[in-house]
């Protein structure tokens, strides 16, 4: 969901809280945010303002942030002009997507003043700006152009709204009016509503039209959202069934059904915290495994060129047998054949007494020729020997390399994309960044406890499916993994226990989750005792094979376990 000026609205009254706090502290940790420490008595809150494309948000957060040894300059002006200051209020004008802090300080002759922070978030237009008393910028995070922006944005100009769409405001309008405006732009109802309301979200604008299909009744629909903007709202998060973020909101979502799993926060800042650092995160481990990707890539391409080179080399073997036949056969009627003969016909005693027409080379005696097929017959069966070994190889490393990619894809933590940087280390594709500590501690694996009190652990990449399987479980557990396909080993730690038919279900879920199947339904998933998996020596990180196994149909889920 957008950070539209219905949330802001929810933001702004709980930043409420701050006012009468003094700004203790401020740092620029980005080129694009702001972090001020607020303090007052009984109250110390972060506040973040950002304005980073795709990420532009104001809330009080929890985060941890680093802040560049030398403040930028635009972090010294904030300190100029808002150190020491009191936060007298936060206002939004009407639902727009701008939030205005009002300050109270003293200028250079000690008089007191108010200036306003005033935070833009505008699409790709998202800025801070500081306007002195008199109604001025003193400056901005963003500044404009001339010669492209209609609306000016530069230090000592007067500051002015950027232009109001002229929507209704749902949080004073009434109910009849937001019909009437809807029903006016007529066609689709959600584009209605998206042009007609202040501070919709299309998403809002979705579920606002999906209720109405459900219920039959558009202004009950209409109603239940707008209670929800006038009121205080759910701080809602949706989940993917991986445990991704995928939306946030303030009112009850429907239409996705269960698809998504549903969390709720106690404020709106939490919510947004618990949204975005996710996201975050998950940029930071696309930019940690960027390298790793490109890496696997291109080792699985030529991988991939290298085996196609093969098998056609391997299909020229396939005729080593004649090779044999012609030097058998020569030899057996070398008192027939003549010095400088280009070919020999002979009886093929191997096929029924058929003639056979043997290429000879001229330069060679008979005994010559004969001695040569039986040295190409050599050559070509030790060939094919060694191609079908390297071919093997390669299918083995394309299978190794694909695993590597669901484990990246599946990747949640920069310390994921290291452990599998170590792996990839170990196996030789690349060097190692550092040493390598000798007593490294145990990977961290997901784990889960069944209805029943067993333990269900999931690895989350090769080098942890092998310490699970190998090394942690015991012979009497229960294996799980999705068949023929990259992905999971799991494990239930049944100790030799009966286990239910509910808790295999359960498990093969997570091992369908855990897997490049995650997203497909009806998914076939093998399980067996730990004594039937066994590593065959030399094989990749996390390849195993398995017997007595039996097969389930599951859709990927966590089944209602808990971590």
């Amino acid at each position: 969901m957008a950070f539209d000026g219905v949330f802001l609205h929810k933001i702004t009254a709980e930043l409420s809280a701050a006012e009468n706090s003094h700004v203790d502290k401020i740092y620029q940790p980005s080129k694009d945010e702001l972090v001020f420490l607020l303090r007052k008595k009984g109250f110390v809150k972060k506040l973040l303002i950002t304005v980073r494309p795709g990420y532009a948000r104001l809330h009080f957060t929890e985060g941890k942030y680093e802040n560049p040894q030398t403040p930028p300059m635009f972090c010294m002006l904030m300190r100029k002009y808002l150190s020491a200051a009191r936060l007298l209020s936060v206002t939004q004008p009407e639902l727009e997507r701008i939030a205005e802090l009002t300050f109270s300080t003293s200028n250079e002759l000690g008089d007191i003043i108010e200036v306003k922070l005033i935070a833009e978030f505008l699409g790709n237009k998202t800025n801070i700006i500081l306007v002195g008393a008199d109604g001025r910028i003193i400056d901005s995070l963003r500044r404009s152009d001339p010669e492209k922006d209609e609306r000016t944005v530069l230090p000592g100009a007067v500051y002015k709204y950027p232009d109001s769409q002229h929507k209704l405001n749902p949080v004073t309008e009434d109910i009849n009016t937001i019909l009437s405006a809807a029903e006016n732009y007529g066609g689709d109802l959600e584009k209605a509503l998206l042009s007609a309301i202040q501070g919709f979200s299309p998403l809002i604008c979705r579920e606002t039209v999906y209720k109405a299909d459900k219920c039959g009744d558009f202004r009950s629909a209409l109603n239940s959202v707008l209670y929800d903007i006038k009121s205080g709202g759910t701080p809602l998060l949706l989940l993917k069934k991986d445990g991704t973020p995928f939306d946030f909101t303030y009112t009850d979502i429907s239409q996705y059904g269960n698809e998504f799993e549903k969390r709720t926060y106690t404020d709106f800042s939490e919510l947004l915290d618990a949204f975005y650092s996710a996201r975050e995160g998950a940029e930071r481990v696309r930019h940690a495994a960027a390298d790793i990707i490109r890496l696997v890539n291109n080792l699985k391409s030529r991988t991939e060129k290298k085996l196609t080179l093969r098998l056609c080399d391997l299909k020229k073997c396939e005729n080593r047998e004649n090779l044999r036949i012609y030097g058998e056969l020569l030899k057996a009627n070398l008192y027939r054949l003549e010095n400088g003969a280009r070919f020999a016909e002979v009886d093929n005693y191997y096929d029924d007494m058929k003639t056979v027409r043997i290429p000879l080379d001229p330069a060679l005696s008979p005994q010559k020729n004969a001695a040569k097929y039986f040295k190409d017959y050599k050559k070509t069966y030790t060939a094919e020997q060694m191609l079908t070994r390297l071919t093997e190889k390669d299918r083995d490393e394309l299978i190794y390399f694909d695993s590597v990619l669901d484990s990246i894809a599946r990747s949640k933590t920069a310390a994921d994309i290291a452990e599998i940087r170590e792996e990839l280390a170990l196996a030789g594709y690349i060097k190692r960044q550092e040493k390598r500590k000798k007593n490294a501690p145990a990977p961290k694996l997901q784990e889960y406890v069944s209805a029943e009190g067993y333990k269900i652990i999931v690895g989350k990449n090769n080098s942890q499916n092998d310490y699970l399987t190998t090394s942690l479980a015991a012979k009497s557990d229960l294996w799980f993994h999705v068949k023929n396909l990259p992905g999971s080993h799991v494990i239930v730690f049944s100790h030799g226990g009966e286990v239910s038919d509910e808790t295999i279900l359960k498990a093969a879920r997570l091992a369908a989750l855990n897997s490049k199947a995650a997203a497909s339904s009806n998914t076939a998933v093998d399980y067996t005792p730990v004594k039937y998996v066994k590593k065959p020596n030399g094989a990749k990180p996390g390849m195993v094979i398995y017997t007595a196994n039996k097969t389930v149909y599951v859709t990927p889920d966590k089944g209602g376990l808990t971590e």
